[in-house]
């Protein structure tokens, strides 16, 4: 697959990735569990396969993501070589707290997770879910310790990973991020993460679009799935969906194949990152990553609207 260089770290990504946070068995979030084995199974077929990008965090699951992701690699004695390894520092799930004392001790207690001695992909995460930003932001505070992580030789590259849109512009005009992940802004459905992306490509940041199937209605179909972005939704609000799923009925198309490929086509986006339960699902993405897709049906789904208000401004964060 192609790759793509993060700057001058050294790191390339794969334009398709995959993202593991189903795998830490998250059913308040997605509807559904992922047994342990089912997770390792998958895990292993990502390091087998073409994809050199798996994205995970301190906080999914409780830590079962990062586990189960660290007995696979123990058990095949290392990373692949050439892989990336992408995860988060993270706020105190119990009481917020977010400065540089417990990002230092997110940052450890992933290596101790992951069975590794460096990360080559880490961000910060979610900082509007902190009880203080500005517990983040001065000096000292928790984006001090993530770039002090990579003077240190612990991370190899360093980013922001975020919903909030508004938040994440503020953040990426003051600080000097290696590459940043947004996720569910930038779909058929919505292009929230618009003005971010222009602004990341003008500072030569690397761009990371994750969630293109709006939390997996557009994988799993709107026949299937009742949640939009991960939250209940009513026959109005999956209306866009069905729209999205007429024209692909109309030209023979996978909507899941529609949606991964939008992401996949901006050239802004180095890398697109998608949500994975089981070894099946790594197959089918690298099976509609390589669907043919005609131009008639690009153009029937460019004329659709599209939502440019966050899609998760309402929504009740839960980790499991």
């Amino acid at each position: 697959m192609k790759l793509h260089p993060i700057g001058t770290t050294g790191l390339a990504v794969t334009d398709l990735g995959f993202g593991a946070a189903p795998l830490g068995d998250m059913p308040d979030t997605y509807g559904y569990g992922v047994d342990e084995a089912t997770a390792r199974v998958a895990i292993d077929a990502i390091f087998d396969g073409q994809v050199n990008l798996l994205d995970t965090s301190r906080v999914y699951g409780f830590g079962r993501s990062e586990a189960r992701i660290g007995d696979a690699i123990r058990a095949r004695g290392g990373l692949p070589a050439g892989f990336v390894l992408s995860t988060k520092l993270d706020r105190d799930l119990e009481t917020g707290r977010f400065d540089g004392d417990r990002a230092r001790q997110s940052a450890e207690q992933s290596l101790t997770a992951l069975g590794l001695d460096r990360i080559p992909m880490l961000h910060l995460h979610d900082p509007e879910h902190a009880r203080d930003l500005s517990e983040i932001t001065r000096s000292g505070g928790a984006l001090d310790v993530l770039f002090r992580l990579k003077e240190e030789g612990v991370a190899t590259c360093v980013g922001l990973a975020m919903g909030r849109v508004d938040l994440m512009l503020a953040l990426l005009r003051d600080w000097p991020f290696d590459v940043i992940l947004s996720h569910n802004r930038y779909t058929l459905l919505n292009r929230s993460a618009d003005a971010l992306f222009d602004l990341a490509q003008a500072k030569g940041v690397t761009i990371l679009n994750a969630a293109p199937y709006a939390g997996g209605v557009l994988a799993k179909g709107s026949a299937t799935v009742k949640k939009i972005t991960y939250q209940d939704s009513t026959e109005a609000g999956l209306a866009p969906v069905r729209a999205v799923e007429e024209i692909c009925a109309r030209h023979g198309v996978a909507p899941g194949a529609a949606a991964l490929q939008f992401s996949q086509r901006d050239p802004r986006v180095a890398c697109t990152i998608v949500g994975v339960s089981k070894a099946e699902r790594v197959a089918q993405t690298l099976d509609w990553a390589a669907a043919g897709i005609a131009d008639a049906a690009w153009r029937d789904l460019a004329a659709l609207s599209f939502s440019t208000v966050d899609p998760e401004a309402e929504r009740v964060y839960r980790p499991g």
